[in-house]
C-alpha cells in the first residue's frame, strides 16, 4: 500500500514540476510588451498617426508616453545631422587647403601692359582641342587658373605666370571635359606685365612658346595686329620691351643681364 501510495505521489510531483516548467518557459520567453509590436501614436485628441513597425522608445519630452524609434536602414536625425556637419568641415577644409591652380596672377599687382601674340590655323581652318591639349604639353604649358594654359615660373608658382594662352574664342577658355569637341580658329598668347620676369625675359620665353605650337599645329604666328610676325616687328618689340624694364627698373623685377 505505501508502495502504491508513494508512485502515485511520484507521478503528481512530475505533472506539478512539468506544469511549472512549461508555465516558465511561456512566461520568460514572451517579447517585451514594446518589442517588435505595432504601436499606434497620436500627436493630439484628434489627430491620428498611422502606426509603425519597429522599436518603441520612451519620449524624452514626456516621458509616460513612447514615440516610434527609428525605422530599419534608417539613422537615427541626431546621427544623420552629424554625418552632414562634419561632411560640410571636410569639404571646407579641402577648400582652404587646396593648392592654387597654375597660372593664378597675384591679386595686389596691378596690370600695366598686355603684349600678345596669335596661333592661327593656315589657310582659314581650324585647329582641333585635341590637338592644342598634346602641343601645349609639348611647350611646357599647363592647364590652370581661368581655364585656360600657362607657363608658370620655374620654382615660384605663386608669383604668377610668365604668359598664358586662351582660345581666340570667347570667352577664351578651354572645356577640358570636352577638349575632343572643340575646333577653334586659333589660340592667343599674351604676358601682363609687370610680371615675374622682366619684359624682355618674358618674351623670350613667349614667343618661341607660339612659334612651337605653330610648329606642332600646322599653323601661323600673327602680331597684336595679326599680321604676319617678321623679324622686323621682333625687333621693334624687343626694342619696346627693353624701354619698359628700363622705367620700371627695381627690386619686384628679376633681371638678367642686357643684350
Amino acid at each position: 500500500m505505501d508502495q502504491a501510495i508513494s508512485s502515485t505521489t511520484l507521478r503528481i510531483i512530475l505533472a506539478v514540476v512539468g506544469a511549472l516548467v512549461l508555465l516558465a518557459i511561456y512566461f520568460f520567453g514572451r517579447p517585451g510588451r514594446e518589442q517588435g509590436r505595432r504601436v499606434l501614436f497620436r500627436r493630439g485628441r484628434d489627430e491620428r498617426v498611422e502606426p509603425v513597425i519597429g522599436d518603441a522608445i520612451h519620449d524624452p519630452a514626456d516621458p509616460g508616453s513612447m514615440v516610434p524609434g527609428p525605422r530599419q536602414g534608417e539613422l537615427d536625425v541626431g546621427v544623420s545631422e552629424e554625418l552632414r556637419r562634419l561632411g560640410e568641415t571636410v569639404a571646407a577644409s579641402r577648400a582652404r587647403n587646396a593648392a592654387p591652380l597654375p597660372g593664378k596672377r597675384p591679386s595686389d599687382v596691378a596690370v600695366e601692359r598686355i603684349v600678345t601674340l596669335y596661333v592661327v590655323s593656315r589657310g582659314g581652318g581650324s585647329l582641333s582641342g585635341s590637338d592644342i591639349a598634346v602641343a601645349a604639353e609639348k611647350a611646357g604649358l599647363e592647364f590652370g587658373d581661368m581655364r585656360i594654359f600657362h607657363r608658370p615660373m620655374d620654382g615660384k608658382p605663386d608669383a604668377g605666370p610668365v604668359f598664358s594662352m586662351a582660345n581666340m574664342l570667347k570667352p577664351g577658355t578651354f572645356d577640358m571635359s570636352r577638349i575632343d569637341e572643340l575646333q577653334t580658329p586659333g589660340l592667343s598668347f599674351f604676358m601682363t606685365l609687370p610680371g615675374p620676369l622682366s619684359a624682355l625675359d618674358a618674351w623670350d620665353a613667349m614667343l618661341p612658346a607660339a612659334q612651337r605650337m605653330a610648329e606642332l599645329l600646322g599653323g601661323n604666328v600673327l602680331d597684336e595686329e595679326r599680321n604676319a610676325l617678321g623679324r622686323q616687328r621682333i625687333a621693334v618689340l624687343r626694342d619696346e620691351l627693353r624701354s619698359w624694364d628700363r622705367r620700371h627698373e627695381g627690386p619686384e623685377i628679376t633681371m638678367r643681364p642686357r643684350r
